[in-house]
């Protein structure tokens, strides 16, 4: 049961003085849900107002404090007209002035006759002193209020900065003395201040140069909160480790038959990730295992020999991809590989529809299909299984981590084997998957040969076309040619998708394809399988093709506005050509003027082939936030670890997390830690310790 010294900060902001529903609302557009969420929204900066006796020793156009006496009120009469508020300070002359005021709460704000104390920006126009919309006014009596220095928090519309640090305060004030809960040694180690004093000094105007990213509060705050994360997956992953799973048999008989029919030899990469996978899967425990492999190492087959296991121990398995393209595309290649084998396979998306819908699912509760492949279908309601064993869900950072999980409703705990295509930095995989065990496909497959990258100006467009030209006319090399935008769009200068088609179709008439997001998944399909059998030679594309597209006959891709793209993007569009054993191209066209920031991203994807680096130098260049997208994939978001800067104290994190739910898996001796759990919203870890 949580404590109840911490009720008031885990309260909704509704329990704060001056909190009704309308402001409410407004301030939960901040993410600010519960009072503690204030203590997380830090300041970004702080001005300073400096107290002036005598107005003309002020600084024009900056922020300053001053006492005036209220003499005269110029309400507007027209609705452009300013309201004019006559004041005199120590006896010189200035207004105050308000745009689009409500006259009866000015009135009442600077009563005639009445002293105040006024912070704004000082100005001087028509030879006269004005504050436009003063920042601060307040009674002489209340002048210890007026800070020379006050935090700067974003806000957003409809709240005022004077009635958000008073929140803030309030807030402030209800801040219990806690228990420390890192040791001793650590304190040392990094200098850090208590919880409370950490939190205190970031929202304290005095402090100084306490807003770089790397500064020792917000640290202590983000270890913390890094912390509290990496107890709950410990917690979490310990609890699970107790309970049962499928226990699959040891048979290697129709894996061993597919590897012997193989066109090709397996990599030692995937030699040790299938073994790795198989001694998961006769253990006891639910395996939970992430399979990273860059673009085109080989994931695919990697799956199907673990699936095989499973089916040989006579249960069924699913394969789910982020779109139907790539869900066709698996059930093509698998299909063709299992074809000499004792196996029924299907595909279920979400265009299955009435009679044929019905049959498919009354084939799989029933058993007699094997392999299910399909998109997020398959976790919908109404899709039931008569003995699932292994889930595979590729390019899981399209999904989050509760569609990973719902597939153990859907069968007694089933292994789970979750792949990615888009190579993780080692930071970011201990966020989001430190629950997870995690192998890796290093490897490119036997005989395939690194994508000569190159960089070419724009202004070389026309040499670039006669290039393509003469490779259409003398080989059958076909091309994927990507925009960044589908419309022309006045802000950036880009050439849009539909424009590229366009030029591109004039010379090469009959030979063009386009594709886009805005098409429906059923044309976007029949576009992929005219460019893959009929004689089309360049498939103009936005990013859409990003992920799992695999047209080994595609040699080339060109990059419009290369610069434009992050690193992990390029490197991913790049993977859609040296899917055999021909040599491939990528090409990025990039405007002749660029920053500093995408040289360094273009440069880097012509030194090399290799994801992993890549994927550490865009969190380097770009921060955890862009590489994947927060929206879509799965990461868990942070209030203050920022990943880019406490890549270290995430691994200390770590370390310390697991050292002590070894030593301590209730926490019996740990109950601060507890506090810990709950100020960052880990209640799910508290609930399955009491329940565990």
């Amino acid at each position: 049961m949580r404590p109840a010294y911490l009720d008031l900060l885990l309260s909704p902001i509704n329990k704060l003085k001056g909190v009704g529903p309308k402001l409410e609302y407004i301030i939960n557009k901040l993410g600010i849900n519960l009072n503690v969420h204030f203590l997380w929204h830090f300041p970004y900066k702080i001005i300073e107002k400096k107290y002036y006796e005598n107005i003309n020793d002020a600084p024009i156009n900056q922020l300053v404090t001053l006492k005036i006496e209220v003499i005269k009120h110029y309400p507007s009469k027209f609705k452009r007209q300013p309201y004019r508020v006559s004041c005199l300070a120590n006896e010189t002359p200035i207004d105050i002035v308000y745009f689009n005021a409500r006259h009866p709460v000015i009135r009442s704000v600077l009563p005639l006759k009445s002293l105040k104390m006024i912070s704004g920006k000082l100005e001087f126009f028509k030879n006269k002193f004005q504050i436009t919309h003063p920042s601060n006014i307040e009674n002489i009596s209340d002048v210890q209020l007026l800070r020379e220095k006050q935090p700067v928090y974003s806000l957003t519309a409809g709240l005022s900065m004077k009635s958000f640090i008073k929140l803030s305060n309030q807030v402030l004030n209800l801040i219990p003395n806690l228990k420390e809960w890192i040791d001793e040694k650590l304190i040392k180690k990094y200098n850090f201040l208590s919880w409370k004093e950490s939190v205190e000094k970031l929202h304290n105007p005095e402090i100084e140069d306490t807003y770089s990213e790397k500064n020792l509060f917000r640290r202590r705050l983000a270890f913390d909160e890094l912390l509290a994360h990496q107890l709950a997956i410990c917690i979490i992953r310990t609890i699970d480790n107790k309970k049962k799973s499928v226990i699959f048999k040891n048979n290697n008989k129709l894996k061993n038959n597919l590897i012997k029919n193989l066109e090709f030899k397996l990599t030692n990469s995937q030699i040790k990730v299938v073994n790795e996978i198989q001694n998961d899967l006769v253990s006891n425990k639910q395996m939970i295992r992430l399979l990273q492999g860059d673009v085109g190492s080989g994931k695919t087959i990697v799956a199907l020999l673990s699936m095989l296991t499973v089916i040989e121990s006579g249960y069924q398995v699913t394969l789910m991809a982020p779109t139907s393209i790539l869900a066709h595309q698996h059930y093509d290649n698998i299909s063709k590989l299992i074809k000499d084998f004792p196996i029924e396979i299907d595909i279920l998306t979400g265009k299955d529809k009435g009679k044929r819908r019905l049959e498919k699912l009354d084939k799989i509760i029933k058993g007699n299909t094997q392999i299910i492949i399909g998109t997020h279908a398959l976790i919908q309601d109404g899709v039931n299984f008569k003995k699932l064993g292994l889930s595979v869900i590729d390019e899981q950072h399209r999904f989050g981590v509760y569609q990973r999980m719902a597939f153990n409703y859907k069968g007694f705990r089933p292994s789970i084997l979750v792949m990615s295509a888009t190579p993780i930095p080692r930071t970011l995989t201990l966020a989001a998957y430190g629950d997870m065990d995690e192998s890796k496909l290093i490897e490119k497959p036997i005989g395939r040969k690194l994508i000569k990258t190159s960089l070419l100006n724009l202004k070389k467009e026309k040499n670039l076309i006669a290039r393509i030209k003469n490779k259409i006319i003398n080989a059958n090399d076909k091309f994927f040619w990507v925009c960044p935008l589908i419309e022309e769009s006045q802000e950036l200068d880009l050439k849009a998708a539909k424009d590229r088609y366009d030029s591109l179709n004039k010379i090469f008439k009959n030979k063009v394809l386009l594709i886009h997001g805005q098409l429906g998944e059923k044309e976007k399909e029949l576009i992929m399988e005219k460019f893959k059998n009929e004689d089309f030679r360049i498939l103009v594309s936005t990013t859409v093709i990003e992920v799992g597209i695999d047209i080994k006959s595609a040699t080339t891709i060109i990059i419009e506005h290369a610069e434009r793209f992050g690193l992990a993007q390029l490197h991913q569009l790049r993977g859609r050509v040296g899917r055999n054993d021909e040599d491939s191209y990528c090409i990025l066209l990039h405007k002749e003027n660029i920053n500093d920031s995408a040289k360094k991203r273009l440069n880097i994807m012509t030194q090399t082939n290799d994801g992993f680096i890549i994927a550490e130098e865009d969190l380097k260049i770009r921060g955890p936030g862009e590489i994947l997208g927060k929206k879509q994939s799965g990461l868990p978001s942070f209030n203050i670890a920022d990943l880019s800067f406490d890549g270290d104290l995430l691994e200390e994190a770590k370390l310390y997390a697991e050292n002590i739910i070894n030593t301590d898996p209730q926490l019996e001796n740990n109950k601060n830690l507890k506090d810990l759990l709950y100020i960052h919203e880990r209640d799910t870890a508290i609930r399955t310790l009491n329940a565990g």
